[in-house]
């Protein structure tokens, strides 16, 4: 299957990443795109989390609550954006037009990937060694990693967003860089001119 845009995990900042470029369908430079998330949650600190600190929310929500539910608001209102369930993605690799994203189920093509994993040492893509270096912002004994980038960009087309894009791990600090990274595609997407989407209330 062959995407225009590609994301890679299903946390925090992949699922807003998600739903921010799932909103621009109705552009015109956006109405086209094929845009898939392969949800893999099963690493996200979400799985655990509890949150009383996080404007928007009620306290005492639970993370694995946002996991869930965040498919469920993807599916209802943008139903564009396939989502792909149950696959573990085991490699990049860079092709003539984009990248192909090989799963431990099937192979896909992407013009634009966004690596949205989470940020141990564990992460076993192969393709991305090259750009693997310590966290710069957590503690050295928790062996984080990240993917060093220059504002979420590690090439052309491959993005990285959350604490493997080198943030601290707190809930809207990675949501915001996975909403940071869409914008930056959906700038591109929109031969340059710099690109928000906000919905509003009409008068």
């Amino acid at each position: 299957m062959d995407f225009d845009a590609l994301i890679i995990g299903g946390g925090a900042a992949g699922m807003s990443c998600a739903l921010v470029l799932g909103s621009a369908k109705p552009k015109p430079f956006a109405n086209d795109k094929s845009i898939g998330i392969i949800t893999h949650q099963k690493t996200s600190h979400l799985q655990t989390a509890l949150f009383n600190n996080v404007l928007g929310l009620e306290p005492g929500t639970l993370g694995k609550d946002i996991l869930e539910n965040g498919k469920q608001q993807l599916k209802d209102l943008y139903p564009h954006v396939k989502q792909i369930d149950k696959e573990k993605v085991t490699s990049i690799i860079k092709t003539s037009k984009g990248f192909t994203i090989e799963t431990n189920k099937n192979s896909y093509t992407a013009k634009a990937t966004v690596i949205a994993v989470g940020y141990t040492n564990l992460m076993t893509i192969k393709g991305l060694e090259s750009y693997i270096e310590a966290h710069p912002r957590a503690v050295a004994q928790k062996e984080r990693i990240w993917l060093k980038n220059e504002n979420h960009l590690l090439e052309d087309g491959l993005y990285v967003a959350g604490t493997l894009a080198g943030w601290r791990s707190q809930f809207a600090i990675a949501s915001g860089s996975g909403a940071q990274v869409a914008t930056d595609i959906l700038t591109l997407w929109n031969g340059g001119k710099h690109t928000k989407i906000h919905d509003k209330i009409s008068s």
